[in-house]
């Protein structure tokens, strides 16, 4: 066997071994023209290598970064490091979310010559990333009600741990609410929070100052003694913010800011 038939033989095996990986997978020319395509390629794409040969990859892919400074392609043909990112493809008027990983093709001799690409379709991924996205939303929501409860008078329950996340989903839900019922007083409550510390109250002071840009008076319930004496270690103030140990000290100091009384049914 001669050196020819060797080459040849290897050079089967490889497009053998190309073709049975189920990862889609091309290279172009320096003009951007296909000169391979294995058969999970042509499967993701629906086509044949005789309908695709030689053609602009752009003109094939139609992706969002196709003709653009994002083509990841061009760029690791001019030099750049292979990278792997997220982009879409249109195929028969389907979109279609895919992962792709860029690299430069080279001669024997080091030069680039190409590019090589393979790419992974991530419909489903992307599927449960926006499912749980919506339940992560929803159990914000839950976790964050601002209730009516008295005419321009509101509450919020805070249970749990106080992040950045939180503190916004709490100041975005008050706000909102503050807005729908002309509310004028919003009583925050924070019995259930786990801890507060230096990162909390800072947040509540944030969320305080927020409603009071909005016309609306924010009283801080809940104060036990334990978060009182924490406060006073950690030398934190709450400024103005008007605080009760209890939600009905806090509903009785709401009820005087709207000057309104409850009386005993006679």
């Amino acid at each position: 066997m001669n050196a020819t038939q060797d080459n040849r033989i290897n050079n089967e095996l490889a497009l053998n071994i190309l073709n049975q990986i189920s990862t889609p997978i091309m290279a172009v020319n320096k003009e951007m023209k296909l000169i391979f395509m294995n058969e999970a390629g042509f499967e993701l794409l629906g086509t044949s290598w005789e309908k695709i040969e030689n053609k602009p990859c752009h003109e094939v892919f139609n992706s969002s970064h196709c003709q653009t400074p994002k083509c990841r392609m061009r760029q690791v043909m001019e030099g750049e490091d292979s990278c792997t990112v997220r982009n879409e493809i249109t195929r028969h008027e389907r979109t279609i979310p895919i992962e792709y990983t860029a690299t430069a093709l080279k001669n024997k001799e080091g030069s680039i010559v190409g590019g090589i690409e393979y790419l992974i379709d991530i419909t489903e991924r992307t599927q449960q990333e926006k499912k749980l996205q919506e339940q992560s939303r929803t159990i914000m929501e839950i976790s964050t009600p601002a209730i009516k409860l008295w005419d321009r008078v509101l509450i919020l329950p805070v249970v749990g741990v106080v992040d950045s996340l939180r503190a916004q989903q709490m100041m975005n839900t008050m706000l909102k609410k503050i807005m729908d019922t002309s509310a004028k007083v919003i009583i925050l409550d924070i019995q259930g929070v786990a801890a507060v510390d230096t990162a909390v109250a800072n947040h509540l002071i944030k969320i305080a100052k927020a409603t009071k840009l909005m016309g609306c008076r924010c009283i801080i319930s809940g104060i036990s003694p334990a978060v009182a004496e924490t406060l006073v270690q950690l030398g934190i103030g709450l400024g103005e913010i008007s605080t009760n140990a209890t939600l009905q000290d806090a509903l009785s100091d709401a009820f005087d800011i709207m000057n309104l009384m409850v009386t005993p049914r006679k």
